[in-house]
């Protein structure tokens, strides 16, 4: 009799585990199902996102290719190579943690207006190079030095100028646009005005 219940009993945990295990198998199958179809869609993301980059890149080749081939991209056109830049990926620089340090006022860069600040610097194209000092530097590490020396913020056309004076090699069609976006990416610097850039911390920069 004893045996009979025992027997009743395993039989019916059988019945019971299988149902679970058909239960489980049907809804893996479903899931299975749900992934493939989230697969399609992350590859149809893929392609639209690649397509809205190749857009992007024939839109600003088509703006820089309409100014004059000597010419120095505008504000404006570097304003876009950087939100262009950001929107491929690259998030704009955290600030860093406080130094607590205290300012001295003779150190202090409000922004102003850009009437107030004077006409953008035009890029020379009769810079001669007076030392080689940037000649193995990069465009941060150099554009520190500046920054630093110059004792306010830098147009990039300035840098330009004077990364050039130093000896600095630049390639591409656009190295101010070039300048621009790598300070931009880099947290050591901050833009204060359109195509300005300034040391983040510019009072550790100088006390160090």
């Amino acid at each position: 009799m004893g045996d009979d219940n025992l027997l009743a009993t395993l039989e019916q945990s059988l019945r019971q585990t299988r149902a679970t295990r058909n239960r489980l198998s049907a809804r893996l199958t479903d899931v299975e199902l749900e992934a493939e179809k989230l697969r399609t869609e992350i590859s149809e993301m893929d392609t639209i996102a690649s397509q809205t980059q190749a857009a992007m890149y024939r839109i600003l080749s088509s703006v820089l290719t309409r100014s004059s081939p000597t010419a120095a991209p505008s504000d404006t056109e570097i304003e876009f190579a950087l939100r262009r830049d950001e929107a491929l990926g690259v998030s704009p620089p955290a600030p860093p943690p406080p130094q607590h340090v205290q300012p001295p006022p003779h150190t202090h860069y409000p922004r102003e207006p850009r009437e107030h600040r004077g006409p953008i610097p035009p890029v020379r194209g009769d810079v001669e190079v007076k030392d080689d000092r940037f000649y193995d530097r990069t465009i941060p590490q150099a554009t520190s030095l500046l920054l630093r020396e110059s004792g306010g913020p830098l147009h990039v056309n300035e840098i330009y100028n004077r990364l050039l004076e130093g000896g600095f090699q630049f390639t591409g069609h656009n190295p101010t646009i070039s300048i621009a976006v790598s300070l931009n990416r880099n947290r050591r610097f901050r833009k204060v005005a359109p195509g300005t850039f300034d040391l983040m911390i510019r009072d550790a920069a100088q006390a160090s």
